[in-house]
């Protein structure tokens, strides 16, 4: 286990909760003691279950809180839709935290602030109805208790797919391992992925009927970024995804039996977990991790600013701030950079914006699909400060998925197959399996830069049925995110569509389908899902271009080694996932970034237990 050489206490409270007064929802019941009966007994609380309404992140949702005539008993959040892995852990572990120390002070999660202070605004509400809100807040706050110093043989800066994956396989290999993650949750931006990972997997492809090869696969991956990848980093991608799939799956990770087509991916071969969402990896990871910390041991809400290096300029450790003000360093053999990329970061995207996008202002006006405090673009000045030299990073790529207004990916996807894609006034426009450079170049080009995805029952059948992502349409519709229409006429109306235009939109389609013409924007069919749409109720859902990955960033070869302006490595310096560059060009596939994140991150890790003679 990675040694504390030194420790401190301090009470946690830089951002209190208290002051502001699931897996998609969850319920948490407790018999935790006030922290001070001996204050409380003199006024006793009126015993009960109270109820607040809060604004989350996603959606409002109801809180109910239990109160005996001294303690809170139960906190109910079921009704929440906060994000797995980020709102939704968040809600589940302040909860546990407000039930266990009987208070509300406590420091929000940071990557799931909005999450954090709905549950302090709802508990509290529910605190004042049962008399028990002025002893909650005068409560002390929980005390933490951390190391000055850590040492391990490999530290992993970044807590996401790539960097848990790099920390695994570190472990794996006999190393001991800290990871450094400046947020409260763990996961990054795979936690709110659909989960896609792209790999040429005959044994499930060969029962679908689908031809697949590794060369093909090669061949997608170059020419849709434009050729500009590194060869030999995309061979070891295309040739050894697989191989990720199966080491997952050793780790508890369950993927469906058939392969589907993300968005822009070119080919059908994504593999999706078997529950909903990236958080689905996530989990599994946690779960190593929590049976092996004697190995690995994770630090959240520690921001590094620091890579320390010796008199020849090797990588030897970190220095951190937990919160902010706690300095915290970690001694290492090994450094893995896996800080993810920059989308969220406006002022930066904007500054080395001279590539595909030049033409379109990626200011905050564009949304972005990534957690906001974690794509920032630390990792990239940490390792170029060390003499690590970055590339590629005018290539950012923007998804058409985005959610008008913050540019999450929300409610009816545009991964998969039996979507439409028409403009304001109902009509196609783009071929919807194009690249996503394509078909986002298409948006722009439409009345407000918009459209509207279209699909009917064959995507889905049930309103109550959870699809890919874990929502519903019943849901969808409760909270205005789309709309509905019996028929074509219907859906037009509620749209402000033109109903001939949509209907003219559809059977074109539906020709293409089955195979009685060739579509004009170039739609192929032929994909093992592809069905005509023809029978109501018909889903529509508006979305907007937005700011999803960063294709440049740390150099690396094929042993994860971040390398200098000369192509020599900086020495005991890593880096694999989203804050590298060279792999998918100028436009990713979509399917390509998990594929990466667990491709590179097993290696990084590996090599850098090597590195550090595990």
């Amino acid at each position: 286990m990675p040694e504390n050489i030194s420790r401190r206490t301090f009470v946690r409270g830089a951002a209190m909760l208290g002051v502001y007064g699931g897996l998609m929802g969850f319920g948490l019941t407790g018999c935790a003691a006030p922290s001070k009966p001996e204050e409380k007994a003199a006024a006793a609380w009126k015993a009960g279950t109270y109820s607040a309404d809060v604004v989350g992140h996603n959606a409002p949702f109801t809180i109910d809180v239990t109160f005996s005539e001294s303690a809170i008993t139960a906190i109910d959040t079921s009704t929440s839709q906060e994000s797995l892995g980020v709102g939704a852990y968040a809600l589940e572990d302040l909860s546990a935290k407000m039930m266990e120390f009987q208070t509300l002070n406590l420091d929000a999660v940071t990557g799931a602030t909005l999450s954090s202070m709905s549950l302090a605004q709802g508990v509290k509400e529910c605190a004042e109805q049962a008399g028990a809100a002025k002893d909650l807040e005068s409560a002390a706050a929980p005390e933490e208790e951390i190391a000055e110093t850590y040492t391990a043989d490999v530290c992993v800066v970044g807590g996401g797919g790539a960097g848990l994956a790099a920390a695994i396989s570190a472990s794996q290999a006999g190393a001991t391992v800290v990871v450094v993650e400046k947020c409260g949750i763990t996961g990054g931006s795979t936690n709110v992925s659909e989960g896609a990972l792209n790999a040429v997997d005959p044994e499930r492809q060969e029962k679908q009927g689908i031809e697949d090869f590794v060369e093909t696969f090669y061949t997608s991956t170059m020419e849709g970024g434009h050729n500009l990848g590194d060869p030999t980093l995309v061979h070891y991608l295309t040739d050894n995804a697989l191989d990720s799939v199966h080491w997952m799956e050793s780790l508890g990770v369950a993927f469906k039996d058939e392969v589907g087509s993300a968005t822009g991916s070119l080919g059908e071969r994504s593999h999706y977990p078997a529950t909903p969402s990236g958080n689905t990896y996530i989990r599994s990871f946690i779960d190593y991790i929590e049976k092996n910390s004697d190995t690995i041991t994770m630090l959240h809400e520690m921001q590094v600013t620091k890579l320390n290096t010796d008199s020849s300029g090797a990588v030897v450790g970190v220095e951190a701030l937990h919160r902010g003000t706690e300095p915290v360093t970690v001694e290492a053999k090994s450094v893995v950079i896996a800080t993810g990329g920059f989308g969220a970061n406006v002022e930066y995207r904007q500054k080395v914006n001279t590539g595909v996008w030049s033409s379109v202002t990626l200011d905050d006006t564009i949304g972005c699909t990534n957690i906001k405090p974690c794509a920032q673009g630390e990792g990239l000045s940490l390792a170029e400060g060390a003499g690590a030299e970055l590339v590629g990073l005018s290539d950012i790529q923007l998804h058409p998925c985005g959610t008008p207004g913050t540019g999450l990916m929300e409610d009816i996807r545009t991964s998969g197959r039996n979507r439409v894609f028409v403009n304001k006034e109902g009509s196609r426009f783009v071929n919807e399996g194009a690249e996503r450079d394509k078909l986002c170049e298409a948006i722009f080009a439409q009345p407000e830069s918009t459209y509207w995805i279209v699909v009917n029952k064959v995507r889905y059948p049930s309103e109550t049925e959870p699809d890919a992502n874990g929502a519903t349409i019943e849901n969808m519709l409760s909270l205005g995110h789309i709309v509905k229409g019996e028929t074509i006429e219907d859906l037009a109306e509620q749209t402000g569509m033109d109903a001939a235009k949509l209907q003219a939109s559809i059977d074109a389609y539906n020709a293409v389908v089955a195979g009685e013409a060739e579509d004009e924007f170039g739609f192929k069919a032929g994909n093992t899902a592809d069905t005509q749409l023809t029978e109501g109720p018909w889903y529509a859902c508006r979305k907007v271009p937005t700011v999803h990955h960063t294709m440049g960033g740390i150099k690396i070869d094929v042993d994860c080694h971040a390398l200098d302006a000369s192509g020599k490595s900086v020495a005991n310096l890593y880096a694999c996932g989203e804050c590298t560059g060279g792999i998918h060009g100028s436009n990713r596939l979509g399917g390509n970034a998990i594929a990466d994140c667990m491709t590179f991150g097993r290696v990084a890790g590996a090599q850098a237990a090597a590195n550090a003679g595990a």
